[in-house]
């Protein structure tokens, strides 16, 4: 494990307007960044430094900068790793064409921060970069930090699915299985291979969203396979002989062929049901909807029908009793007048 001692309070640097930043000091190697400011004279950079990192915002991101320079020194460690000390540059870019700038054209628009391993550097939305889309910043920032301190205790890139799988793994928890639980169309089809996955990141957001989810679950099948000691010793066995497959059987006595199989069948077994349900709850709803007026019309006329039989049927009740009121009528004056002796009484009706 790295050197847990407390860290020194921040040690912030201003920056003038058009300047270039030149960052110094021991672990930097005299990097430079060329930050060019729009605006007033008056409009400044400020560098908030702790530890290992080095966060450069400008004045409307002050408060996220510093916010994440804190969750990045308090949670400074990573499943299966020792603890980092390369020194990082956090930028957080003032505005989307600054992030696009600075991180290229090949990352997608949706794309909330980018990490360059090779150069020690991560470049993060701004609250004006389009961050009210990109998530939780803390999140995001917490998923690069993953791949550069996998980067850093390999010495060389793990293969897209790997890297993409742990740093969601870290930083995401549970959240990227919503997807595939509302996804039945992506767990009832065949699966990709892990290495497969790597062309779907390039996809559109949805089906990246998928396949950060997919790669998730192929590293937590690492994970699974060793419950105490997780993913130490796997990425030690990489580590030391630079090969996965190698490190798999190292590892956990199965070949990579294994574990690939098995985290299919456990991602059809885990959200295929609820993938269905998903899509059966959203059918319901669309019958519903079809039916329902029918169902309504119907409805309506029948009981127009139940009101008229219930009309007709107290207008025949209505009729009988007066009929039987007037047979009882003319019986009653008929026994009257026999006593009278007036002649005999009618027979009853029958």
């Amino acid at each position: 494990m790295g050197d847990a001692s407390a860290p020194p309070a921040d040690q912030s640097v201003v920056i003038a307007r058009d300047t270039v930043l030149r960052l110094q000091g021991p672990g930097w190697q005299g990097e430079e960044r060329a930050f060019r400011e729009s605006g007033t004279p008056e409009t400044r950079a400020m560098v908030l430094e702790r530890g290992r990192y080095r966060v450069v915002a400008f004045p409307q991101d002050e408060r996220l900068a510093r916010s994440l320079l804190d969750q990045s020194v308090a949670a400074d460690s990573f499943p299966g790793l020792p603890r980092p000390t390369a020194q990082l540059l956090i930028v957080v870019a003032p505005d989307s064409r600054r992030f696009r700038e600075w991180v290229g054209p090949r990352v997608p628009e949706w794309g909330a921060a980018v990490a360059f391993p090779g150069r020690g550097r991560i470049v993060v939305r701004g609250s004006s970069a389009g961050g009210a889309t990109a998530g939780d910043p803390a999140i995001t920032l917490r998923h690069e930090l993953a791949h550069m301190a996998l980067r850093e205790y390999l010495g060389f890139p793990a293969p897209r699915w790997f890297d993409e799988g742990y740093a969601s793994y870290v930083s995401d928890g549970a959240r990227r299985g919503n997807v595939l639980a509302a996804n039945v169309a992506l767990v009832m089809h065949p699966l990709p291979s892990p290495d497969s996955l790597s062309s779907w990141f390039l996809g559109g957001a949805t089906r990246a969203q998928a396949a950060y989810a997919l790669a998730q679950l192929a590293v937590e099948e690492h994970v699974r396979r060793d419950p105490e000691r997780g993913l130490d010793l796997f990425l030690r066995y990489w580590k030391e002989t630079g090969s996965y497959e190698r490190a798999v059987r190292q590892a956990y006595g199965v070949t990579s062929l294994t574990i690939s199989n098995d985290w299919r069948r456990r991602v059809r077994m885990r959200y295929g049901a609820l993938a269905v349900l998903s899509d059966a709850a959203i059918a319901g709803v669309i019958t519903l909807l079809l039916v329902g007026p029918v169902w309504y019309v119907r409805r309506r006329r029948d009981r127009r029908k139940l009101e008229a039989m219930k009309i007709a049927d107290s207008r025949a009740e209505q009729a009988e009793r007066a009929a039987a009121l007037r047979w009882l009528v003319a019986l009653l004056l008929a026994v009257e007048a026999n006593r009278q002796g007036v002649g005999e009484p009618p027979p009853p009706a029958a």
